[in-house]
């Protein structure tokens, strides 16, 4: 379903979910709310060396992950610390509590709002996409990310409003941004979030990359 294009160091890992009904009117379970407040305990920690790598990642193809361009993982850690993220629906706080925990960054599309085929790549020059509803505007360049038939619609920084969650999604692809100097933990990160949608639904499918 995805394909990646050579990179040194990338290594994701992806699931497709399937919810039984609208993720507005789709429960959120206590476990996944627990696991974004501050110091809450989980089966998975990141350090240093995971935070590095991560960036390591992102640097490679001349993108800069600092300041707002700093991968998602990292503003999960800020906000949790400032007691600043809110509840979004059941899907994207799932994929929050698996990210704040493992340190790698994931993205969640709607794939009613993606257009197939998918492939993992980093953007060329003048790639740019909206990434919240106010339309602001992030610069991809040098940034591995996913694209779909229509452009850039994800990547380990920020994901594309084209293709986020709504209150009527029913079906995402999760994409764990992981990296070969940490082999596994992409793999692991996954099965993580899936035991945590898990409170929501059984239709969670491996995709092969």
């Amino acid at each position: 379903m995805i394909r990646v294009e050579p990179h040194p160091l990338v290594e994701i890992a992806a699931l497709t979910v399937v919810f039984p009904k609208p993720l507005g009117i789709l429960g959120i379970p206590d476990t996944v709310t627990a696991l974004l407040a501050p110091g809450a305990p989980a089966p998975m920690t990141a350090d240093d060396s995971v935070r590095s790598a991560v960036r390591d990642l992102l640097r490679h193809g001349g993108y800069k992950p600092t300041g707002r361009g700093k991968p998602a993982s990292e503003y999960l850690l800020k906000a949790v610390a400032e007691g600043g993220l809110g509840s979004i629906n059941a899907a994207v706080d799932a994929g929050n509590a698996a990210s704040l925990h493992s340190g790698l960054p994931i993205s969640i599309v709607d794939l009613d709002r993606a257009v197939a085929p998918f492939v993992v790549r980093v953007a060329g020059p003048g790639s740019t996409y909206v990434f919240n509803a106010a339309g602001h505007a992030i610069d991809l360049e040098g940034l591995i990310g996913l694209d779909d038939a229509d452009g850039p619609c994800a990547n380990a920084v920020k994901d594309s409003q084209r293709t986020k969650t709504t209150a009527e999604t029913t079906r995402i692809l999760a994409i764990v941004w992981g990296s070969r100097a940490l082999p596994g933990r992409a793999a692991a990160t996954a099965d993580f979030l899936t035991s945590l949608l898990r409170g929501t639904t059984d239709a969670i499918t491996s995709v092969s990359a």
